[in-house]
């Protein structure tokens, strides 16, 4: 289904890309409002990733697409704002290439083992979903680049925790290549 509730939650994420990333470039907010809007975007469109996989399986509206879009959309919010972070020197560039060279690799080997029928060599991990979930709050801490509650350095934190992010990222590429390598060894012969 094309055009559903959940499908257009999932859509609602990829439009949201260049409003979060427009948010820094409008000279009509200061620096502290514009990080704080884009925070709040970031988190609002994020949960949409929670409500467009609880609506699709509440309204048995799942389909083949949204399954396919869903991942997508999340890999393209996640990697635009990683390098929106890097652009404003909040991010190290290493982070970036970590995670969208990870991002690439595993959708790469997804679709291949897709074609060769071996889909369940390489399906999600709880390794993947704690790297995810690590992403999902690190960016929205250095998207905020303050105090929060007057206590929390987000910058402080979420450097901490945007660079735990790229060793789970590293982990979960290890761990889908390992689990996929019979099939490429078993296809190579």
């Amino acid at each position: 289904m094309f055009f559903n509730l959940p499908t257009l939650l999932t859509w609602a994420r990829i439009a949201a890309i260049p409003l979060i990333v427009g948010v820094f470039y409008l000279p009509s907010l200061d620096g502290p409002t514009q990080n704080l809007l884009a925070t709040w975007m970031f988190i609002v469109f994020a949960l949409t990733d929670w409500a467009d996989g609880y609506l699709a399986r509440r309204l048995n509206q799942t389909s083949a697409f949204g399954a396919f879009l869903d991942p997508v959309a999340d890999k393209f919010l996640v990697c635009a704002c990683v390098l929106a972070l890097v652009h404003m020197d909040r991010a190290d560039v290493f982070v970036a290439l970590i995670i969208i060279g990870r991002e690439i690799a595993i959708s790469s080997l997804r679709e291949w083992m897709a074609i060769i029928g071996a889909t369940k060599s390489v399906a999600v991990h709880m390794i993947g979903k704690l790297k995810t979930t690590v992403q999902m709050v690190a960016i929205p801490f250095l998207l905020f680049d303050g105090r929060l509650f007057g206590v929390i350095d987000t910058r402080l934190w979420g450097t901490w925790l945007i660079w735990i992010a790229a060793v789970l990222t590293v982990w979960s590429m290890v761990y889908y290549l390992q689990k996929a390598l019979p099939e490429i060894r078993a296809r190579a012969r």
